[in-house]
């Protein structure tokens, strides 16, 4: 089999074996959203023109490792340290303010010495905080007596203290040693920072200035020393006996980190949304995807109140429309601001003039694998956009937002009317697209057509019938066609080959075939496959060869080209395992769906409740952990979102805020116990869902008029 498919072509971000990295380090050559623009509102992070070199940027090109970073991010503002604190400069080190290294070097030095780092970690998604201790000639015994924490912050703050345990007063000299090359954050990924810039004194800090931008740092309380060569700030400390000392530094550039005005986030804060349980894990993750979620919001430079979700950091900072709108979607249950704020973004940059691409967004080429050509991500969210406007409206979009936006839905599916094939298939487009048709390719055009056709029914549009006929016959021709029968009971081709030949891999894009979405009344769409193939496909994601123990893999372990590291050839992807376990959920397959659960939630634990956007598929044993994929955003929106997903999932929210109902369809066998979700919202009211260990539903908070079903 591995000789005959031919490996993937084709040329546009996210070709090589970065996890669809748009931005860095190549120039994309797609156009609109995702296509190399940086935090904020601008083409911030687009790295420079021309191939990275390979003597810069690594033998293959690859992205520095951050896995092990302590990442702070509230974009446009973000910091990247080592787990010591300390940042050298090396790699990624630095804060960051719209995609411009504004500080690369901020070495700490307590008489005379480095402190010794006993421990750091994010305490937030925009705030870190390290732990040192220093040892003195005046310590009375082994054990230290001052402790130095410093709270770093992603708006480019950081606050150094000084405590001291010590029964005598002592005198210290404190230094700390600055520096920075304003460096693109394209630049600094693709291995390519420029050198280090010479500083002046200004005011009571550090001044940097080059031709593209200027950085400051400010100190309170201000240095009694400044050494503009070197870069360093001094102070002479005196701390009594049990005292502490406090300096704040300020980084800023000439732009600020957020723009005037303030702009209400279209999400509730971690603090307002919780989760709790027999599994006490659950309010962890609920409070860390929320939290990292809100944080990675960034502005629509064409109208700065929309704020959307970039696709992760450190190396997607800006725009990504397919991924946006999977992070919108899986965030309905908090509100459907976000997905109306994505949407209106989104539609702005919809082709519309005239021709044959009237209607598609745009956006750039990624990788999909070993054996398949690159997909279009602006396909993809062409595919999404009406079924996101179709769910926001179960779930309470206001009819007027509805209405300001059906146009734009309607020109997606013009476009795809026009796309789709005489055999009602979508094949790939773009270069070394080869003619494939992909099988989760046509997962989204069902159940956008599926959606799409019930929108433009109740909207009171034509076009509705023609739709659902697209999708009856779309239903038809897959069952016959993309069923390849084996010995094992069968499975779905992975995608047809221009020749009509299966391609009869076996990857975690299958599940999106269990994605149906949701109609009037809560009811989900028919599915792509029929009964006896849906539980095929069931027993085959709850395989070994597909469960890693800690979510599914992105490819089962007996296909050719299997890597447990590769981002679409075995990595385990948080979003599609969250897929997989809502639509197993969904079919009844509850055993497959809470092993799947609990592999990821076992996973979110070990890293700290914030969901890597994709991780090693290596098998879990006894006494393993999940192995981090070393290229992975973290936090990413699709990830962070996820965690949302998978809980809203156990109590199976099925709203329709048109008809005024809302139903529960939970999980049955209640694979976390019992479950209470607080903070959620149906049709713009509060929402509050409990789940009993026996799996049996009830909504304690709602809207007065919402008529409740079971």
């Amino acid at each position: 089999m591995a000789s005959t498919y031919p490996p993937r072509t084709g040329t546009g971000p996210g070709t090589g074996t970065s996890p669809g990295v748009a931005t860095v380090p190549g120039p994309s050559t797609g156009t609109g959203p995702g296509t190399g623009t940086g935090p904020g509102t601008g083409p911030a992070i687009a790295s420079p023109p021309g191939p990275v070199p390979s003597k810069v940027a690594g033998p293959l090109g690859e992205l520095p490792a951050v896995h092990a970073a302590v990442i702070c991010v509230a974009l446009p503002g973000l910091a990247v340290s080592p787990e010591h604190g300390q940042l050298t400069g090396r790699g990624l080190e630095g804060f960051y303010q719209h995609g411009r290294r504004l500080l690369s070097r901020c070495q700490l030095r307590v008489a005379d010495r480095e402190p010794i780092a006993v421990q750091g970690r994010a305490i937030s998604a925009d705030r870190a905080r390290f732990l040192a201790v220093v040892r003195t000639a005046a310590d009375t015994g082994p054990d230290p007596e001052i402790t130095v924490e410093r709270l770093r912050r992603a708006d480019g703050t950081e606050r150094i203290t000084l405590r001291s345990s010590s029964a005598r007063p002592l005198r210290l000299p404190v230094e700390v040693a600055l520096g920075t090359d304003l460096a693109d954050l394209g630049a600094v990924a693709a291995g390519r920072p420029g050198p280090e810039l010479p500083a002046s004194v200004y005011d009571s800090g550090m001044r940097w200035t080059s031709d593209a931008a200027r950085s400051t740092v400010s100190a309170q309380p201000p240095p009694t020393d400044a050494l503009a060569s070197a870069g360093v700030l001094r102070w002479t400390v005196e701390l009594p006996p049990g005292g502490s000392y406090t300096i704040q530094l300020t980084i800023r550039t000439d732009r600020p980190v957020r723009p005037p005005g303030r702009i209400a986030s279209p999400l509730p804060s971690a603090q307002d949304t919780r989760a709790e349980g027999d599994d006490p894990r659950v309010g962890a993750l609920l409070h860390r995807s929320v939290d990292d979620l809100g944080a990675l919001l960034i502005r629509d430079p064409a109208r700065p109140a929309d704020l959307y979700a970039a696709a992760g950091v450190p190396w997607r900072c800006g725009s990504a429309p397919a991924e946006a709108l999977w992070a919108a979607r899986m965030a309905l249950p908090l509100s459907t601001r976000l997905a109306a704020a994505t949407l209106r973004a989104l539609a702005r940059t919809q082709l519309t003039g005239p021709g044959p691409e009237l209607g598609r967004i745009p956006g750039p080429f990624r990788d999909a694998g070993p054996y398949l050509p690159p997909g279009c991500t602006g396909v993809e969210a062409t595919l999404a956009f009406p079924v996101v406007l179709a769910e926001a409206r179960r779930w309470g979009l206001p009819e007027p937002e509805v209405t300001e936006l059906l146009p734009a839905a309607e020109r997606c599916l013009h476009w795809l009317a026009a796309a789709v094939g005489d055999d009602g298939y979508l094949a790939d487009t773009g270069p070394g697209s080869g003619g494939f048709v992909r099988a989760e390719t046509q997962a989204h055009l069902h159940r956008a057509a599926l959606l799409g056709a019930e929108l433009l029914r109740e909207c009171g549009r034509p076009g509705a019938d023609a739709w659902l006929e697209r999708a009856g016959v779309l239903r038809g021709r897959f069952r016959a066609e993309f069923w390849v029968d084996d010995l094992g009971g069968g499975r779905p081709a992975a995608a047809r080959a221009a020749d009509g030949r299966p391609v009869p891999l076996l990857g975690a894009g299958a599940a999106h075939l269990l994605d149906t979405g949701l109609l009037g009344g809560g009811r989900p769409a028919p599915g792509l496959l029929d009964k006896v193939q849906t539980e095929q496909l069931a027993r085959l994601l709850g395989s070994p060869a597909m469960d890693s123990g800690w979510g599914l893999r992105g490819l089962a372990v007996k296909e050719p080209g299997y890597n447990p590291f590769g981002h679409r050839a075995g990595a385990v992807r948080v979003h599609e395992s969250a897929v997989a376990v809502a639509g197993l959920a969904a079919a009844g397959f509850e055993k497959e769906a809470g092993a799947l659960l609990r592999g990821v939630l076992d996973a979110a634990e070990m890293f700290g409740h914030r969901l890597p956007e994709m991780y090693s598929g290596e098998q879990r044993t006894g006494d393993s952990v999940p192995v981090p994929h070393p290229a992975a955003c973290r936090p990413a929106a699709v990830a962070a979102a996820a965690g949302i997903h998978l809980l809203a999932t156990l109590a199976g929210i099925r709203p329709d805020a048109l008809a005024g109902s809302v139903a529960l369809a939970p999980v049955r066998s209640a694979p976390l116990g019992a479950i209470r979700l607080a903070g959620l919202s149906v049709a713009g009211e509060p929402f509050t869902v409990r789940i009993s260990r026996l799996g049996v539903g009830m909504v304690e908070q709602a809207a007065a008029w919402l008529q409740l079903g079971g």
